[in-house]
């Protein structure tokens, strides 16, 4: 297990299994080389979302937090099934957060923070993204959080020895 993964069982978190899609599209790709991009995830542990519906009515703000830390590790987990190894990873690049949010709700920023506090202790300063919090009025299946990401590859060893 590498140091990433045992930073997460340490913070007495799980990586799951990749996520499965639940359309046409894969759970994350490779491009140029060193960058992945990888799909929308929400907040599902064990098949089941960790909190259902909207912020700013029947989910808090603490719980959407939690929901986005999730999602991120289901990020996680679609990137490691792309790369094999999340040591690989140089840099989180950019996140992309949406929250279903009813009308009047405009704390998306705080709901998103749950990710981006958990990539910060996982990767440290490279772990620190651009990011952007949305609020939306519906979200597939009702999860109230989606997430998706960049993230830059450290250089591969074969691609140095060329």
């Amino acid at each position: 297990m590498g140091t990433v993964e045992n930073r997460i069982h340490e913070l007495g978190l799980e990586l799951p299994a990749c996520p499965s899609p639940v359309a046409d599209y894969v759970p994350a790709v490779q491009f140029q080389g060193n960058l992945v991009y990888v799909s929308g995830q929400g907040c599902a542990k064990g098949g089941k979302l960790l909190h259902q519906g909207k912020l700013g009515s029947s989910v808090t703000i603490e719980e959407g937090a939690a929901c986005a830390e999730q999602a991120v590790l289901n990020c996680l987990a679609a990137l490691k099934s792309e790369i094999k190894d999340l040591d690989r990873v140089d840099r989180v690049v950019k996140l992309l957060g949406f929250v279903a949010s009813e009308p009047g709700f405009d704390q998306q920023p705080y709901v998103i923070n749950g990710a981006s506090r958990l990539l910060i202790q996982l990767f440290g300063e490279n772990g620190k993204h651009a990011r952007a919090a949305i609020g939306t009025n519906e979200l597939p299946f009702g999860t109230p959080v989606e997430i998706e990401m960049i993230v830059e590859l450290k250089p591969s060893m074969d691609h140095m020895a060329s």
